[in-house]
């Protein structure tokens, strides 16, 4: 009789498990103490072994996907035998509960609740056909913790050949940097996410499939899938599409939350990669009025911007420029300069920040004789109109170290 592998509780506070690697795959013979999978868990990584013996009929959960404790993630059993009855038992809950929904419209008997259900149907069959001889390759989550993955580097090209086994492109986490296969035969016919870029876990970030598949259906699919979750959350895309013909009304209110959210010591709050894209569309961030922490203008803020037209921006101009925004604008790009960090040095910053709230600190002190300074501070003052103070000598000091020295020369902004 087959029996099913599930995804153990490892830890007292283990919720699910990333599977790290499959050791065995789908017809391999497995002994009852063989390693089968690894299996990361908010603690350390742990091996999984069936306790059975048998032939691995079915895998669950594919490498770099995270399953609920309790789900399951492989079966064992006899060569040949039917294992379908288990998959049964576990989600027959679920597809219960789903039916009767699906169901609910064709056994209402009611003209208005008919009327109002049959745009929604008929809403439906717009989607594109999805090919089935092409597989999608998504953003695995491969930490824990982690939320989004930057693609590091590509080592296919759309048009390639690429096999199950090969390392499509590299994905740096905040833990490390990992490597994604497609697990699939074929071509490489679709990239999602360019070099130096981000996507969320799940996202789309390659297509593989047969030479001249038609991938529209894929990509549709998943789009109308995307605007389907935010018109759950209207906050991010709606906002920004109501606010921005009242941008000519409401400039006085928008430019006061610059100064104050968005602009911090006449800087721009922008995160490295919304400046990136600014650049590349020739976006000016003073425009924009950034939804992060502090008024902080993100990726959203920059996709979302709909340009003024230059009738409505005129008066805005001319009702609200006093010389403070310009000011900004300028100090704010030429005063500093974006480095992005790799995600792991993200963690390890963030990390230390919280620290300071969390461990113990000493201090250390030293004393310096200054008698040189002093000195100097008497000849200068001699002969300056311009009295020189203490403070003056060790901000001099300090601005000549911090020019041998500009990587002291910096602030950790969160991102």
């Amino acid at each position: 009789m087959a029996e099913a592998i599930r995804m153990p509780l490892l830890s007292d506070t283990m919720k699910e498990g990333v599977i790290a690697a499959w050791h065995k795959k789908v017809g391999d013979k497995v002994k009852s103490d063989d390693v089968i999978a690894d299996v990361e868990t908010d603690k350390a990584t742990m091996e999984v072994m069936p306790y059975v013996d048998g032939t691995l009929l079915y895998i669950g959960v594919e490498t770099g996907k995270a399953a609920k404790v309790n789900e399951i993630i492989a079966i064992i059993g006899k060569e040949g035998e039917d294992y379908k009855s288990l998959l049964q038992e576990e989600p027959a809950s679920e597809k219960t509960e789903d039916k009767p929904k699906e169901a609910a419209p064709a056994e209402s008997t009611g003209s208005k609740e008919t009327s109002k259900q049959e745009p929604a149907a008929s809403n439906k069959p717009k989607a594109a056909p999805v090919p089935t001889d092409a597989t999608v390759v998504r953003m695995p989550l491969l930490s824990d913790t982690m939320k989004e993955g930057k693609i590091v580097a590509w080592h296919k090209k759309v048009g390639d050949k690429v096999k199950s086994d090969d390392v499509l492109a590299d994905v740096e986490t905040d833990k490390a940097t990992m490597e994604v296969m497609p697990y699939a035969d074929g071509t490489l016919l679709y990239v999602g996410v360019k070099e130096g870029e981000a996507a969320k876990i799940n996202d789309i970030i390659a297509i593989v499939g047969k030479e001249g598949t038609d991938i529209s259906g894929l990509l549709d699919n998943d789009l109308h899938t995307q605007n389907a979750e935010a018109e759950g959350q209207p906050k991010a895309s709606d906002q920004a599409g109501i606010h921005a013909p009242a941008v000519a009304s409401e400039t006085k209110n928008e430019s006061k939350g610059d100064s104050t959210d968005g602009v911090e010591d006449g800087r721009i709050k922008a995160s490295p990669l919304a400046r990136k894209i600014a650049r590349e569309k020739g976006i000016n961030l003073v425009q924009l009025q950034g939804s992060g922490d502090g008024g902080r203008i993100i990726k959203r803020d920059i996709e979302n911007y709909q340009p003024v037209s230059q009738e409505k921006a005129a008066p805005a101009a001319s009702s609200t420029a006093k010389g403070f925004v310009p000011a900004a604008v300028t100090t704010g790009e030429e005063g500093y300069t974006d480095t992005p960090v790799s995600q792991m040095r993200s963690v390890i910053a963030r990390r230390l920040a919280e620290s300071k709230f969390s461990a113990p600190h000493f201090y250390l002190r030293m004393t310096i004789i200054m008698d040189q300074a002093m000195a100097a501070r008497k000849r200068i003052n001699e002969i300056s109109p311009v009295k020189v103070s203490f403070n003056d000598l060790v901000i001099k000091a300090s601005a000549m170290a911090l020019r041998q020295h500009p990587d002291v020369n910096s602030s950790w902004m969160g991102d």
